[in-house]
């Protein structure tokens, strides 16, 4: 724990848990006035009356941690920033520390104001939707992956029991056989490849697109075994939820995926391959026979808690900048509000197609990562047809780099190598970068951004004495 007073936190487990601080200070072995001094944040929680909680109420430890905090401060800030509310950096970060219930809560309350003000706008406009899910509930659902470090145990754990039970190099086949075998569903292609992946209950068929390649036959095939097979357990944690209905129905399709994902690359041996080469992607996606993406995206979920991997940050993103894909196992996110940093290299490798990018960079709290970023495209190729192009890219705390492969020839102590990002321009506190778009939120900038454009400054963002 880098902060250790956490009183709010204790307070809240005791109230919940119906003891006085008496009864909470003999399960813990310490005084009263002890814990009423943690309580109050007087003193600090020591690690060893952590270790004393997790003995007494099998809590998960990381209830008491601060990992993220920096992601709520973030969206805290920019949920009262658009009502115009210009708070202290240091009252955010005391209620994000201390009170993460009402934080939260005001972030969401943000949120559901913003989708209905844009459902206002839409009507205002005389503009028809086609009734697909809203992007609050897109948002719902990844925040719901996001508070999970984007790992689901019992899906987890059943995909790899699954998977490892396969034959050894014939997972397709071997999928199609337990398809039959167990469901008696039978494998069809669609020609038109209208949809990936369509299901007819009636005549027990499933159909695959035409173009699909065995890997991605793979993938489509678990997903249809997860609602298959796991489909009460998908349904269980999608009631539990309470989301919307909405986005129960995406977090339902994202839980086979996840499913899916996890079937096809087995925790145990992914995680070992992964280590072994140094999280090596093309290595590791050659072992496995996918495709780039898939295996950035698995890269994101290693946090079995007897078998964590490295915490990865997994994002793709398009031309435009539309993010598509977000899913997190750290504390690191780009705010909602108002796009992400020009300067991070996710939006260079559209320029360097075929080449993977190195970055350290550092965000205006001073927390640095290192990405690795490279473009990728969909689409079934031939002339004339549309190919869809992303970029994608996975990053880390520079904390855990040295166990990457691409942190080799990078000298990761020198601060003064790391270029300096921020989260987005209606959040980034760097008055002085040449990339800025409009000022920060509330704060006016010092030059307006046409005079920037002229500015001298370096490529890390900050003016050249």
């Amino acid at each position: 724990m880098s902060k250790a007073f956490m009183g709010v936190r204790l307070r809240k487990l005791r109230e919940e848990r119906g003891m006085n601080q008496a009864a909470l200070a003999r399960s813990l072995e310490i005084s009263p006035s002890y814990l009423n001094q943690i309580e109050h944040n007087q003193r600090p929680l020591t690690v060893p009356v952590l270790l004393r909680l997790n003995a007494v109420f099998g809590l998960d430890v990381q209830l008491f941690s601060d990992s993220d905090e920096a992601r709520l401060i973030t969206d805290l800030r920019a949920a009262l920033a658009d009502q115009g509310a210009d708070a202290a950096l240091a009252e955010i970060k005391e209620l994000a520390a201390n009170m993460p219930e009402i934080a939260r809560t005001i972030i969401d309350m943000q949120r559901r104001l913003r989708d209905t003000a844009e459902r206002a706008d839409l009507l205002a406009g005389r503009l028809t939707t086609d009734g697909s899910a809203t992007p609050a509930a897109f948002e719902a659902v990844r925040d719901w992956f996001y508070d999970r470090r984007n790992y689901i145990d019992d899906l987890d754990r059943a995909a790899e029991a699954t998977g490892t039970a396969l034959p050894l190099g014939r997972m397709t086949p071997g999928l199609i056989d337990r398809l039959a075998g167990r469901h008696g569903i039978r494998i069809a292609t669609d020609p038109e490849g209208t949809s990936l992946r369509q299901f007819d209950p009636g005549t027990r068929i499933l159909r695959l697109a035409a173009h699909l390649n065995p890997g991605q036959q793979a993938y489509q095939i678990a997903t249809q075994l997860a609602f298959l097979e796991q489909g009460d357990a998908i349904d269980r944690m999608a009631q539990e939820s309470a989301l919307p209905p909405e986005a129960q129905t995406l977090l339902r399709i994202g839980l086979a995926n996840y499913f899916a994902g996890a079937l096809i690359l087995p925790y145990t041996s992914f995680l070992e391959v992964a280590e072994r080469t140094g999280y090596d992607i093309d290595l590791i996606a050659s072992r496995f026979g996918v495709g780039f993406e898939t295996t950035c995206h698995r890269l994101s979920t290693l946090q079995r808690p007897e078998a964590r991997g490295v915490p990865f940050f997994f994002i793709r993103v398009d031309r435009a900048g539309n993010i598509s894909k977000r899913q997190s196992a750290t504390d690191f996110h780009f705010s909602r509000m108002g796009g992400s940093c020009p300067l991070w290299n996710i939006y260079e490798a559209f320029a360097r197609p075929g080449e993977i990018l190195r970055q350290i960079a550092q965000m205006p709290d001073g927390s640095s990562y290192l990405w690795i970023a490279r473009m990728v495209t969909h689409g079934r190729g031939g002339f004339g047809a549309p190919v869809k192009t992303f970029a994608v890219a996975l990053g880390c705390d520079l904390a855990h780099a040295t166990r990457l492969v691409y942190a080799r020839g990078l000298d990761l102590r020198n601060p003064g190598l790391a270029t300096r990002i921020g989260p987005g321009c209606k959040l980034c506190e760097r008055r002085a970068c040449p990339q800025r778009a409009f000022p920060m939120v509330g704060r006016p900038l010092a030059v307006s951004v046409a005079e920037a454009q002229f500015a001298p400054y370096s490529s890390k963002g900050e003016p050249i004495a």
